[in-house]
């Protein structure tokens, strides 16, 4: 183990320099080979045996992702590597590539500086690859590229080198344009393209371990030539002896990733909304070991011994065992019981961990992935916005009720580790509601409760998540409480897309000053009175006070909140969530006297006079939608355009590519159930696909009066609609 201490004295010296510190991400579309390039990269940097890289898979280290051959949780790791004659620490994250682990990418991309975006050379940019460099760059995060498993061309495509570099060249030139349409609006980013000439771009193989990049080029003498030849003659070893992939890579990151001196001061006022003329806004930006200690939690795990782990990027101070900090959102203090690095996959305890360093601590026994962490009470970050929510539902219960306790404590976990995954407990009748972004998601967190947990649990179907809408403007309803004595008068409109997306994403919340919040809802589209009214914002519906001077409504507003918070959780059609609507408050007619103007008085009549108008608005309800692409030779085409159609769903483009058929369109998740199987039965598992979620569409008319009588059995509702709804 001599060795290994020896690591970890380099990354404890290294710790304390900054401007030798990268913080990056690995991340890309589903198996394109980030895990076997981050084992190269720790097999370089002298981590792991060099003879087990690429087989090892170091960072998937869970028993699920062996077994599935994907990565599920981000992975974080520290290395150190050599460069121009100085020594750098380079912290690593490897992120999923799935879709339904989004969530786990968008939080890595706050904890870094860099992302190194992989592709693979023959399928070229795909759909997470457009995914994961938004998440990047809408975090202020610098791209660069690595074009992967080079080898498929000369060895399957048997390209020349002509063609090889045509085919390279075009791959670029997508990336490219995607990274300028997503920066062209953002006035702190120059040019952030990725080109050869800059040594920005990377290729290589990551499976026979070698790479190439121009600077690399110029100091190896290798040229495409060389590389056709030598991997037609079978000399991989050779190949990766004289050009290793790691050294590519590893140079590329020190040469072109910001350090945190350089990007701090561009990434705190993209994710941090607090007084930028503060000290503590001062000590983020220049990394200042002795600030006030900041860190914002990107993961939490658990490890067996020490409980626990809250990983996470320190923006300022030092963190030490011992220190009492404040967890945003909690009241109190938690006592930091031990701080670590990552070294490999495992953790390394050590004294202190500086500022620009990514952190494993534990004892922060009240944080979730997304808080902030800090030695003073302060603004915390921006809250992490995950782009796409839950779409699936499956009931779980324990096999034996004695495991019952267990089962609720492990779910609250799972929902404290995954914020993408919503739990709701249900204690009377035992069975609780996982929902989460695709079945894959939820059959690993119910199969790692099974496993970890050793609780045998039952599972429901898969239900699908509804939502409802307003689709017209209705007229002002009145709204009376129980002892007649309270009157509320309210109307209800649909937002916009744009507003509802406004919304979605948190560009405009009750957090944020009144006048930003303002702009930003006139921005996306609502008229200024409306804007400077804004009383409250629940999910993406917005309540406006167009009430003048009313007795006693300051002090009983919070009471009409809650009601109307009630009511738009469980709509009037089949208690699914309310989307898109804006109520305006008209009038109120309330009771001199306190008493008689209580919860038990306002909050039916406010939620009565919500779902009035809802049903007068001709509300409806939105099935979950999601994108489809199906790459399938000629001869499968018809059946796979045949699968979408059969689902409810309509193919929007047709395409060819190198010697594929693209079939790509929309369907609703609902009828997505089980299209595994059938996609591979109808193309002799010829065809791949992926699915991405693309919000709620309102579901047909003729289908609704169903749909709706379905969701109301399975909640034990009575089935029959009031008679408001008679509008399908």
């Amino acid at each position: 183990m001599g060795r290994r201490k020896k690591i970890v004295r380099e990354c404890e010296t290294l710790m304390d320099q900054p401007e030798q510190i990268r913080n990056i991400a690995i991340a890309a579309h589903v198996d394109h080979g980030k895990t076997t390039l981050t084992d190269n990269l720790l097999a370089g940097a002298g981590m792991i045996g060099e003879e087990s890289a690429g087989q090892q898979l170091a960072m998937d280290t869970e028993e699920d992702e062996q077994e599935r051959g994907i990565t599920i949780d981000a992975a974080n790791v520290s290395m150190t590597h050599e460069y121009e004659g100085s020594n750098h620490l380079i912290n690593l994250i490897d992120t999923p590539g799935h879709v339904d682990f989004g969530g786990d990418v968008t939080r890595a991309m706050r904890a870094v500086d860099g992302a190194l975006v992989v592709v693979d050379a023959v399928e070229g940019a795909m759909p997470q690859t457009e995914t994961v460099l938004r998440q990047a760059l809408r975090e202020g995060v610098k791209p660069a590229l690595f074009i992967n498993k080079v080898d498929r061309l000369i060895s399957e495509l048997q390209e020349g080198p002509e063609e090889m570099q045509r085919r390279l060249t075009s791959v670029i030139g997508d990336v490219n344009d995607l990274i300028r349409g997503m920066t062209e609006e953002m006035d702190d980013i120059d040019d952030w393209t990725v080109s050869v000439e800059d040594g920005t771009v990377g290729f290589g193989s990551a499976l026979y371990k070698w790479g190439v990049s121009l600077p690399s080029m110029q100091r190896t003498g290798m040229d495409f030539g060389d590389i056709i030849e030598m991997e037609r003659n079978d000399q991989r070893q050779e190949l990766h002896e004289r050009t290793p992939l790691s050294d590519v890579v590893l140079d590329m990151v020190c040469e072109h990733f910001p350090n945190p001196v350089d990007a701090q001061p561009r990434r705190i006022p993209r994710v941090w909304r607090g007084d930028a003329d503060s000290e503590l806004a001062a000590d983020m930006r220049e990394v200042d070991p002795d600030g006030e200690v900041v860190l914002m939690v990107t993961d939490i795990g658990i490890d067996p011994h020490a409980g626990e782990i809250a990983a996470g990027r320190v923006f300022s101070g030092t963190i030490e065992k011992g220190q009492e900090l404040y967890v945003s959102g909690t009241v109190g203090t938690n006592r930091v019981q031990s701080v670590g690095i990552y070294m490999g996959g495992e953790r390394e305890e050590v004294e202190r961990v500086p500022a620009g360093n990514i952190a494993a601590v534990t004892g922060l026994k009240d944080a979730i992935a997304g808080s902030t962490v800090s030695s003073v009470e302060m603004t915390p970050f921006e809250s992490i916005e995950h782009i796409s929510e839950p779409v699936i539902t499956k009931s779980i219960e324990a096999k034996n009720m004695d495991d019952l306790p267990k089962l609720i404590e492990t779910l609250r976990q799972v929902s404290k580790e995954d914020p993408t995954i919503s739990i709701e407990i249900n204690e009377d009748t035992g069975e609780h509601l996982i929902s989460g972004q695709g079945e894959l998601h939820l059959e690993v967190q119910t199969q790692r409760i099974e496993r970890n947990q050793g609780i045998p649990v039952i599972t429901g179907e898969p239900i699908v998540v509804y939502r409802e809408a307003p689709t017209t403007e209705s007229r002002e309803v009145e709204g009376i409480s129980p002892n007649r004595h309270n009157r509320f008068y309210m109307s209800v409109e649909p937002l916009s897309e744009d507003i509802v997306e406004t919304l979605r994403r948190g560009e405009a919340s009750m957090d944020m000053p009144e006048l930003e919040r303002r702009e930003a809802l006139m921005e996306a589209g609502l008229d200024k009175d409306t804007a400077q009214n804004v009383e409250h914002i629940h999910g993406s519906n917005i309540l406006i006070d167009d009430t003048k001077g009313i007795q006693h409504l300051n002090e009983t507003m919070e009471l009409v909140i809650e009601g109307i918070e009630e009511a738009l959780d469980d709509g009037p059609l089949a208690a699914e969530p309310v989307q898109g609507a804006l109520l305006r408050l008209h009038d109120a007619r309330l009771h001199e006297d306190a008493i008689h103007r209580g919860p038990a008085q306002v909050i039916p009549a406010t939620r009565d006079a919500v779902h009035t108008a809802l049903m007068d608005a001709e509300i409806r309800l939105l099935e979950p939608i999601q994108e489809v692409r199906i790459d399938v030779p000629n001869e499968h085409m018809g059946a796979a355009s045949g699968e979408i159609q059969g689902r409810r769903g309509r193919v929007d483009d047709m395409y060819q590519e190198g010697d594929l058929m693209v079939v790509e369109g929309i369907a609703p998740v609902d009828e997505m159930i089980g299209f595994s199987s059938d996609i591979r039965s109808a193309t002799e598992g010829r065809a791949s696909w992926n699915t991405e979620n693309a919000g709620f569409r309102i579901m047909a008319d003729n289908l609704q009066p169903e749909t709706i009588k379905r969701i109301r059995e399975r909640k034990g509702m009575k089935t029959e609609l009031p008679e408001q709804i008679d509008y399908f």
